[in-house]
């Protein structure tokens, strides 16, 4: 058996801290969703921000702008990445059932630049959106970097010779630009029997001078220390903030607000930016719910306001070394 940074018995993947591996099954699903505490979100919300994307970027110069959900745009100086590019309008197996967005992306497909290279976490459907992916291989024919075992939806989906990563495995995206993929506390599975079949992770990334972290999914670990200790501090962290609630479900799989702060702390970025909140109802908080509480802990651990916000659909926040 070929030797796995991840941990892997042959057959299924789990994280690193072996007590967190995700085996909630259906029982636990069932009650979690009987138990009535949802907030209600309404059936659409505008989105308040207008982006502003640069044509060009100077060495040591990012830019990233929120589209919706995990899909950022990152541009740096000679390169621009997209991030688990989910456009579509429900994240589902089936376009007819399962959840619906409830905003407009940020950036309409048609408006986006030339992608030189996709970034895909894992392969739950609203991270992996392959009707998304096909387009962007359609018109940009840009290179796709995945964890071990994902290649073959890309495939699937037409697009070959996605770069498949083990955690802390890295790849060349040309320009003297790379990429490595991270560990991150999650699971996969797209169907009822493929649950941990294939890997997932985050991505740092170092191209223009410039560095950028983009968690993907996670709960919160060890992970977070051990990126900063082998990789250095990202000039820039994309963590999420949504999908949290209720914890006792949700904890092992998605950080909440305040565990994000810590992550935001324990990485040591000059700047960190929440994501994967209020455009698909995930879970039980409101829409609006993880911008508060983030607001909320920032304040009680003394991180500055500008250091951390939320990036809303459309929001274009920019950073020079």
């Amino acid at each position: 058996m070929i030797a796995r940074a991840a941990p892997f018995d042959g057959r299924l993947y789990g994280n690193l801290d072996s007590s967190k591996t995700i085996r909630k099954g259906f029982g636990e699903l069932l009650q979690w969703r009987l138990n009535g505490a949802a907030r209600p979100w309404p059936k659409r919300l505008e989105n308040s921000d207008a982006p502003s994307l640069p044509a060009s970027l100077a060495a040591g110069e990012l830019a990233v702008t929120g589209i919706n959900h995990a899909t950022d745009l990152i541009q740096f100086h000679g390169l621009t990445i997209l991030t688990d590019p989910v456009f579509s309008e429900r994240v589902s197996p089936v376009s007819w059932l399962g959840p619906r967005r409830v905003r407009s992306p940020g950036v309409s497909f048609d408006e986006l630049p030339k992608i030189d290279a996709v970034l895909v976490s894992h392969n739950h459907f609203d991270h992996m959106d392959l009707q998304t992916l096909a387009r962007l291989h359609r018109r940009d024919r840009p290179r796709f970097v995945v964890p071990l075992g994902n290649a073959r939806h890309l495939r699937d989906a037409g697009i070959p010779n996605a770069s498949e990563l083990d955690w802390w495995g890295e790849a060349d995206l040309g320009g003297g630009a790379s990429v490595v993929l991270t560990p991150a506390q999650h699971w996969s599975g797209r169907g009822l029997f493929d649950r941990r079949r294939a890997l997932w992770g985050g991505f740092f990334i170092r191209a223009g001078g410039a560095t950028a972290y983009f968690a993907g999914d996670t709960g919160y670990g060890e992970h977070f220390k051990l990126i900063k200790s082998r990789l250095g501090s990202p000039d820039a962290a994309l963590l999420p903030i949504g999908a949290y609630e209720p914890r006792w479900f949700m904890k092992d799989q998605h950080v909440s607000p305040d565990e994000a702060v810590l992550a935001h702390l324990e990485l040591g970025a000059r700047l960190s930016l929440g994501m994967h909140f209020g455009t698909f109802r995930l879970s039980d908080e409101g829409p609006e719910e993880p911008v508060v509480a983030l607001a909320e802990s920032r304040l009680v651990r003394g991180v500055a306001d500008a250091a951390f916000p939320a990036l809303r659909n459309g929001m274009t926040v920019s950073l020079r070394r």
